[in-house]
This record gives structure tokens, C-alpha cells and sequence, in this order.
């Protein structure tokens, strides 16, 4: 049972659903990464309109926006092993934005046997 202190981070990665890593969808290769190296979890969570540096809009109301959508994936973990992790993503992220915050964790909990 992984077991996380209070006093944890969360690392926030801004990207497009079109950016990609060797091949894959770049969420996809960052949540395979944070889960090859044990992380108490990832989430990425796809955006309905949004822009970036370059004040592009990415919209799902028009079509031809829509196959680019914003993609936010959210890790937390120690503060240790997010610090592990960043070297990793920015040899993979090429264009995104990176944040990092002190979160509390209240509870985090794993309905399985005893």
C-alpha cells in the first residue's frame, strides 16, 4: 500500500492532445513513465477550449480545433519522486506548460482486501 505524507505535490502538465513522444500520445507516454516509476498516481483530464504561448484557441466548438484540444495531466506525490520525475519530462515535453504546487493530502485510500 503506498502511503502518502500530508505535505505532498502536485506537478501540473499543460499540453496539446496532438503533442506527441516517440510516436504515442505525449499523455499517454507521461502517465506510462509516472506509473513505471511507482507514482501514487496520474490523472489527464481533456479540456473543452483553452490557449497557450501562442494564443491559439483549441476549441471543440469548431471542428477543425477540435482535434487538438488541451490535455492537463496532474501527478501527486512526495516531493522526492516528483523531483525524480521532472529531468524525465523535460527531455519529452518539447511545447507545454510544467507547474508545480504544495498540496495537502487529506485522504487517499484503496478499497482493497486487508
Amino acid at each position: 500500500m503506498i502511503k502518502l505524507p500530508s505535505e505532498s505535490e502536485l506537478l501540473r502538465i499543460f499540453i496539446g492532445e496532438s503533442d506527441r513522444h516517440k510516436g504515442k500520445p505525449l499523455y499517454e507516454a507521461i502517465v506510462h513513465e509516472a506509473r513505471k516509476r511507482g507514482m501514487a498516481g496520474a490523472t489527464v483530464l481533456r479540456g473543452i477550449m483553452g490557449f497557450g504561448a501562442h494564443s491559439r484557441m483549441h476549441t471543440a466548438k469548431i471542428l477543425r480545433f477540435s482535434e487538438d484540444l488541451p490535455i492537463i495531466v496532474e501527478i501527486v506525490d512526495t516531493p522526492e519522486k516528483i523531483a525524480e520525475l521532472l529531468p524525465v519530462f523535460d527531455q519529452m515535453i518539447d511545447e507545454g506548460l510544467v507547474t508545480l504546487e504544495k498540496v495537502r493530502v487529506i485522504a487517499y485510500r484503496h478499497q482493497g482486501s486487508p
